[in-house]
């Protein structure tokens, strides 16, 4: 994917990614950002919020064991 789009750095060197880019690649406040220079361009690259995935990691409550309601939705236990 190729999207090409003109930013104007502000006095504090801040600049806008345009909405465009911020909806294909799925940015939202708070998301970081890791720049790397290569010879005379800048990649800017998002990285995963792992914080963010670790925070409700394990917070699903399940009224019964995995095993047991794959078993109830495929109509009982597997005969082997």
């Amino acid at each position: 994917m190729r999207m090409a789009n003109i930013a104007t750095i502000s006095e504090k060197g801040q600049v806008t990614i345009p909405k465009k880019i911020r909806d294909a690649l799925g940015i939202r406040t708070g998301d970081q950002l890791e720049f790397e220079v290569r010879g005379d361009a800048i990649r800017v690259k998002k990285n995963p919020d792992l914080d963010r995935l670790a925070s409700v990691y394990g917070s699903l409550k399940l009224p019964a064991p995995v095993d047991q309601l794959i078993d109830e939705m495929r109509g009982g236990p597997a005969d082997l």
